[in-house]
């Protein structure tokens, strides 16, 4: 099977603030009960990710291009930028944000613990 990818524009991801869109390259329902998303989240100069917790699953990110900061469980804020990978494992808690007047494009999966 082949297929595009859907594309959602997000308002305020998780809180966060400004625009994210989010292409949905595995959905929740291919990812047969082992994750619930496999995305290429691209977010709008001046937005974010808002901080959140994840419980029952992990989430990695991997930059693609630009840069932000990662706001890590402990609430320090880490610059990241492309081929940073950040960790998210369950039960931390997490948010991004792109301060630049670039996007920001990353790669994030959520799977099950």
């Amino acid at each position: 099977m082949v297929r595009k990818t859907e594309v959602k524009k997000v308002e305020g991801l998780r809180g966060g603030k400004g625009t994210a869109e989010v292409h949905h390259i595995v959905t929740a329902e291919e990812l047969r009960g082992h994750g619930k998303m496999y995305a290429k989240v691209v977010l709008a100069p001046h937005s974010s990710v808002g901080y959140h917790q994840h419980v029952g699953d992990t989430e990695p990110y991997y930059i693609l291009s630009g840069h932000g900061v990662f706001i890590d469980n402990d609430g320090s804020r880490i610059p990241v930028g492309p081929e940073d990978v950040c960790i998210i494992e369950c039960g931390q808690s997490h948010g991004m944000e792109n301060n630049s007047d670039e996007e920001l494009v990353m790669m994030a999966l959520v799977y099950n613990e």
